[in-house]
């Protein structure tokens, strides 16, 4: 896709870090190619972290990988509804919701089957927003807790949301080579 679709307005125009709270890890990267891209990196990411790395917390209180893919295949069910809703009504409030709780069942879930989730659901959204772009990316939507936004806004916290957790995951990886190499 030409990049046209996201030059044609500022990324953020009020706010960025309360509109989205991603969107320092967006550093001038293009939204939808960062979302085209984000099933193949997380496969990566799975890969180099291992069966035997995928369920282990990277510290007391933090969500192992296979956690971290859960949320990310419940962020974008959750995103799904969002983007659709605010497509296709008017003034759209957006549900927040309480990530903590939807967590609960994450240990039982495997990490593969989250993935595998998140990928089919991405592919989804990305078809949707390739025909709404770029002719709805001023869309109103609003969030109770972080105001007025639209629908770009929407699908650059996307873009920033899975960022953040793929640099989490690199950074599970990481600690794992280092475990692995020093023999333990």
């Amino acid at each position: 896709m030409a990049r046209g679709v996201w030059d044609t307005a500022p990324i953020m125009t009020t706010a960025p870090d309360v509109l989205n709270p991603y969107a320092r890890f967006l550093s001038g990267r293009e939204p939808l190619t960062v979302l085209r891209e984000t099933p193949v990196r997380l496969q990566g990411l799975m890969h180099a972290i291992g069966p035997s790395g995928v369920a282990v917390a990277p510290a007391p209180g933090k969500w192992s990988a296979s956690e971290i893919l859960c949320h990310l295949a419940d962020c974008e069910v959750v995103f799904a509804f969002r983007l659709r809703q605010t497509l296709s009504e008017d003034h759209h409030v957006i549900q927040p919701f309480d990530q903590e709780r939807w967590a609960y069942p994450y240990p039982g879930i495997d990490g593969g089957e989250a993935l595998s989730t998140f990928t089919a659901v991405r592919k989804w959204n990305v078809r949707l927003i390739q025909g709404a772009l770029p002719l709805h990316a001023e869309k109103p939507v609003t969030h109770p807790e972080r105001g007025a936004m639209t629908f770009r806004t929407v699908v650059e916290t996307m873009a920033g949301h899975d960022l953040n957790h793929k640099e989490q995951l690199e950074r599970i990886a990481a600690k794992l080579r280092g475990v692995a190499r020093a023999g333990g």
